[in-house]
């Protein structure tokens, strides 16, 4: 079997070029690849289509890109936590394909699975299947690119529209613990999207917190086989830069109601 280990962040992604597209992991600021993600910052890349459930906040994770310039456009389900998306988004600056939730996630599992499209009754007579669902503004306040409406077909007396699945040039996804081969297993949220879309990029790159030998992850727990992953790199929880953030911190006054 390959050792798929590189030495450091900056080695993992050092062919991740300009207008790469990419499928990034997480939900919300959990389970995202942080050190991953700032060593594409630190190498200058730019024009990045990402895939991904939200866009990071202003200052951590795929935000650090967005703030910089560096994402040309975008699929997304929620990107309600950043301002500078939105302000590059009404100026004209930035492409976004907004996509239900579970279609989004689905378009990256059958991506993985080797299937070109499905049908869903997600989105079905709204402007996700009848298009003109602003992508790109002009800056003035018009829609320089709409979305195209989607072929829609009933089946059992319902209707549902067909969406093609994503196949990006790169995933990038954090894991709990892998082991040399590429075998991956997540902890608790992170568990969402990461995955996927390990399981969708061409070339996936996995930063693990645990490096664990060959054979000693039990089989029965390895939520992503080392046939999807191309390389791996140790991040051990605690690395400076790495830290686990909140995306939005809730707390009580500490008075009795």
């Amino acid at each position: 079997m390959i050792n798929k280990v590189v030495a450091s962040p900056a080695a993992a992604i050092h062919d991740i070029h300009n207008g790469a597209s990419l499928a990034v992991g997480g939900f919300g600021l959990c389970g995202i690849p942080v050190a991953l993600i700032a060593a594409l910052h630190s190498a200058g890349t730019s024009g990045l289509e990402t895939i991904s459930n939200n866009c990071g906040v202003d200052d951590w994770g795929l935000g650090i890109l967005l703030r910089d310039g560096r994402i040309r456009r975008t699929i997304s389900s929620y990107v309600g936590e950043n301002k500078e998306f939105a302000r590059q988004f009404l100026a004209g600056e930035l492409e976004v394909e907004l996509t239900p939730q579970g279609t989004l996630a689905e378009k990256l599992r059958a991506g993985g699975a080797g299937i070109p499209a499905f049908y869903t009754a997600a989105g079905v007579g709204t402007q996700v299947s009848e298009g003109g669902l602003p992508r790109k503004y002009d800056g003035a306040g018009g829609v320089a690119i709409a979305s195209p409406p989607k072929e829609v077909r009933t089946f059992r007396d319902a209707e549902f529209v067909l969406e093609e699945s994503l196949t990006p040039d790169f995933a990038l996804v954090h894991a709990w613990k892998g082991d040399r081969h590429g075998n991956l297993a997540f902890h608790a949220t992170a568990m969402n999207f990461n995955p996927l879309c390990a399981m969708a990029g061409r070339i996936t790159i996995a930063e693990v917190e645990e490096l664990v030998e060959p054979g000693e992850l039990d089989p029965e727990h390895v939520h992503v086989p080392g046939i999807f992953v191309q390389r791996v790199v140790h991040v051990p929880a605690g690395t400076p830069g790495s830290e686990k953030r909140i995306e939005k911190r809730t707390v009580s006054s500490g008075q009795e109601a």
